[in-house]
């Protein structure tokens, strides 16, 4: 590990600088040159991470040493890695994101008409996404021969934490709407809880307008329309995919930014990655690393650098010098690396014509904690136990109900969420795993729910998972199956 700190940044902000693969470190030089030209003051700890350290052993692709660096500065700039193909590596930006508790990934993307090409001159709008919950738990399981499971999981403290950051985001960069992105028509209770949390605190903020979209049309809407949006919310997955909708839309994922902010620390990356085809041939654009650590400026209390680092790169947008991934009408100039960094460099101080400055930042948006409310009255109503089967619905459903008992009764089957059994959709198609639902008429106990597994192993039956289910406050905390 190496530190640099120059002896005149007595303030200056203590940063963790991973310069990544692929392209990684000769797109994070230049970006470090064009922030501290514009006056920025970090003290830089480099840590390693990324291919080399999986090939050394490190699954999760950090070393002890770098997380201790990580957690001192609680500041991370990184740039491109790349993962090794085949099994057992852990996603890097998840473990740092869920191990630093990273709740929101916010991506502005913003249009640079005419000079860099785009069908939206006025695009201008930030994605806040959830960054820890969802299907990137990465919780999954193979049940059977035939079925693999991916468990979404949505919490409400963590939809109110990042619902709560997107309105405070907005009130304090002086946008006027928020959006909320769900597919709440169909994951009701999941979405459909996101989606409940982001009206109760909508109420809090009356000043901002709100909007709320299913996520396909909304996906679409900003393909073709995306200067109807300001900020959007959403959950993890579905804004990892409107994010990459949104920047190729206003030009160029070459030209996206992200920051990974929580109460323990950020992390700044571009959203590329790593580009093993290009690495060392010098034409690389280290502009969306380079944004991103604007945001990282703005987020340190660096604002002023911020603005003038910024300001440098669009007058060098505006002079029409471009690398080649922006070459267009509009290009002057077609240039590498290292001639587009000395560009900026040149120009600081300098600001665009036409192209909206950047001002220094008002101050870092609040966190809010986690809030825990005061649990709901929970009464266990039964349970779905999933089973192996192959010999067809009414032998599965007579071995059910042969090992069931009358205080928890089978009351149906189904088959990928598809009734089956009683009257079941008979067209369906039936893969090996099947569901059995019981009920118990009232409320029972876990005991009988135990006991009620122990006979169906002991009938032979192979039991893949088993769910509890719950009533919350008097309402069911579980689905109804297709045609029930």
């Amino acid at each position: 590990m190496t530190v640099q700190t120059s002896p005149a940044q007595s303030h200056a902000t203590s940063v963790t600088v991973a310069r990544g693969d692929g392209i990684g470190p000769e797109i994070m030089d230049a970006s470090l040159a064009m922030l501290q030209a514009a006056g920025a003051a970090l003290a830089i700890e480099e840590i390693e991470v990324g291919e080399k350290v999986y090939k050394a052993g490190f699954t999760s692709g950090l070393t002890d040493d770098a997380w201790a660096s990580i957690r001192r500065t609680k500041l991370l700039y990184k740039a491109p890695i790349t993962t090794p193909y085949g099994g057992g590596y852990k996603s890097l930006n998840v473990t740092i994101r869920t191990g630093l508790g990273l709740f929101a990934n916010v991506r502005p993307v913003r249009a640079y008409a005419p000079y860099i090409r785009t069908h939206h001159p006025a695009m201008d709008l930030v994605i806040v996404r959830e960054n820890e919950e969802d299907l990137y738990t990465g919780i999954e399981h193979r049940q059977t021969d035939e079925v693999v499971q991916c468990l979404k999981l949505l919490s409400r403290p963590g939809s109110e934490r990042v619902i709560r950051y997107a309105f405070d985001f907005a009130r304090l960069s002086g946008r006027k709407k928020v959006t909320c992105m769900v597919k709440d028509n169909i994951m009701k209770l999941t979405d459909g809880m996101f989606h409940q949390v982001f009206r109760e605190i909508a109420a809090e903020y009356p000043e901002i307008a709100t909007d709320h979209m299913i996520v396909d049309i909304g996906a679409a809407k900003m393909a073709v329309n995306p200067e109807r949006f300001d900020v959007v919310v959403t959950p993890n997955l579905y804004g990892d995919i409107i994010s990459d909708i949104a920047a190729e839309v206003a030009g160029s994922v070459g030209l996206a930014g992200s920051a990974n902010i929580g109460q323990h620390g950020a992390m700044f990356e571009a959203v590329h990655g790593s580009a093993p085809d290009i690495t060392g041939k010098g034409i690389a654009n280290p502009s969306g690393l380079f944004l991103a650590g604007v945001e990282m400026l703005q987020f340190a209390g660096q604002g002023e650098a911020a603005a003038r680092a910024y300001n440098a790169w669009a007058a060098t947008i505006e002079a029409g010098i471009h690398t080649g991934d922006m070459s267009g009408p509009e290009t002057k100039q077609k240039v590498g690396t290292k001639d587009f960094t000395a560009a900026v460099i040149a120009r600081m101080g300098e600001g665009p014509a036409k192209l909206k400055p950047l001002q220094p930042s008002r101050g870092a948006v609040p966190l809010p904690p986690p809030v825990r409310r005061a649990p709901e009255d929970k009464v266990l109503k039964g349970v779905d136990i999933f089973v192996e089967w192959r010999d067809g619905t009414e032998a599965l459903a007579a071995a059910l109900r042969a090992a069931a008992t009358p205080a928890l009764p089978l009351t149906l089957i189904t088959n990928r969420s598809a009734k089956v059994w009683p009257n079941g959709l008979a067209e369906t198609f039936c893969t090996d795993q099947f569901r059995g639902r019981f009920e118990f008429p009232g409320s029972g106990t876990a005991k009988e729910v135990v006991a009620l597994i122990g006979a169906l192993v002991d009938a032979g039956l192979s039991v893949a998972k088993t769910e509890n289910l719950y009533a919350f406050g008097g309402k069911p905390g579980y689905s109804l199956a297709q045609g029930q």
